[in-house]
């Protein structure tokens, strides 16, 4: 007997990174099995055009993916696909094609009548990340590498019988640089979303998944499936929060409906 499916209003992921050998596809898929919404954002990068122009590389659970997304919209979901800096080209195109919507950016407006500014973050970058300089270069390069190293870390992880573990994560979550990135980016996105005189933000882009109060603002940022495999979700309420079907910092699966601890650089 199948499962019965948990069920939200709104669910938000970001940074699928489709094409990118560091799309963690599986957890995806098995997010999109267990749960289902009347509306769905994908808060840009969904495809990782970039990789693709160095590498084609697009397994069969990246074809899941797409085919998964689009039965969800036609089996009724509202699907609202909000471009990014990896997937740009996508927003040259905007408009209602079959059961998905591509925007710009959007506006949600929850059960109890707040009104989030949707957007996937990259528009901050001139503003925030230009300010790191070198150091932002750096980083980013950084990233890269360390999460390639991840794999052979949760293989040899495997072998002794513990579980998953990012090392990316546990390094960027202990730099003061990254910290400090983190915070900038999160008050420029209230910021953002403040000039368009709404209550808070929903964004994607620097692979940190939070939810947070900023002065009067609500802050929230759905991750990514390259680390956290997080996603945003709002009940019937209006509540919204994190869930993730892997806490790859203790590894054990998990709902988990607080802060990743496990910040990222931007992707």
């Amino acid at each position: 007997m199948p499962e019965e499916l948990a069920k939200w209003r709104t669910a938000w992921i970001s940074d699928v990174h489709l094409g990118n050998r560091i799309c963690k596809a599986e957890a995806l898929l098995s997010f999109l099995r267990e749960n289902d919404f009347e509306t769905l954002y994908v808060v840009g990068d969904l495809i990782d055009f970039s990789a693709l122009k160095r590498r084609i590389y697009w397994p069969q659970e990246h074809n899941d993916i797409i085919q998964k997304l689009l039965r969800k919209g036609r089996k009724g979901a509202r699907i609202i696909y909000v471009p990014g800096n990896h997937d740009e080209h996508v927003g040259g195109y905007l408009g209602l094609f079959g059961c998905v919507a591509v925007e710009k950016n959007a506006i949600h407006t929850t059960a109890d009548g707040k009104r989030i500014l949707v957007f996937h973050g990259h528009e901050l970058d001139t503003m925030v990340v230009h300010n790191l300089g070198w150091r932002g270069q750096v980083g980013d390069m950084a990233y890269i590498l360390l999460v390639g190293c991840n794999r052979t870390v949760s293989l040899a992880r495997r072998l002794m019988g513990l579980g998953d573990w990012s090392l990316s994560a546990y390094v960027k979550s202990r730099a003061k640089d990254v910290i400090k990135f983190i915070d900038d980016f999160e008050r420029a996105a209230v910021g953002y979303a403040d000039a368009q005189h709404v209550d808070g933000a929903v964004c994607g882009h620097i692979h940190s998944a939070k939810v947070r109060k900023i002065g009067t603002m609500d802050y929230f940022n759905a991750g990514d499936w390259v680390e956290s495999c997080s996603a945003l979700v709002e009940d019937f309420d209006g509540t919204i929060k994190l869930i993730g079907n892997v806490d790859f910092h203790h590894g054990r699966k998990t709902s988990r409906s607080s802060a990743s601890n496990g910040d990222i650089l931007v992707s």
